[in-house]
């Protein structure tokens, strides 16, 4: 399949980060992240459309109107991640190709971030690079080298 237009989904508290945690999330705000997205979607040729939430419901909304719109999705799905069977079973429905991104390294925090019940239904998981999680789940979704 080739990928030409790519939903970047952002969950809860996203839309505070640049103030959010800083030392855990860094200082670029989510308007920055996506202005970086877009850019290295335009190098990629792709066409990539954003979308924000912090709730479950429009999360799965979202996913579901992916179908026919988008041809793979990159999803930080925040503390949703770690519980949401609902936005899980919304991935499956969809046949989607998803990368699951995290800012930080879920794995080297609390125990309860490191299970996620998304996973298993994604094509993969990138976490701990910050920003760069999003662009190299991009890169990873239209089948570029992860580096340059």
């Amino acid at each position: 399949m080739t990928i030409k237009r790519v939903a970047i989904i952002h969950g809860p508290n996203l839309d505070m980060l640049g103030t959010r945690e800083p030392g855990v999330y860094g200082r670029k705000t989510l308007d920055e992240i996506n202005a970086d997205i877009a850019a290295e979607a335009r190098i990629l040729g792709v066409e990539a459309e954003f979308f924000q939430s912090n709730s479950e419901g429009d999360l799965v909304d979202r996913i579901h109107a992916c179908l026919g719109t988008v041809d793979g999705i990159v999803l930080n799905a925040g503390a949703y991640t770690h519980y949401s069977i609902a936005i899980r079973d919304a991935i499956s429905a969809i046949g989607l190709p998803v990368v699951e991104v995290h800012l930080s390294n879920v794995h080297a925090r609390e125990s309860f971030r490191r299970e996620s019940v998304l996973a298993p239904v994604c094509v993969g998981q990138i976490c701990g690079f910050g920003p760069r999680s999003y662009l190299l789940g991009l890169r990873a979704l239209a089948g570029a080298p992860t580096e340059r």
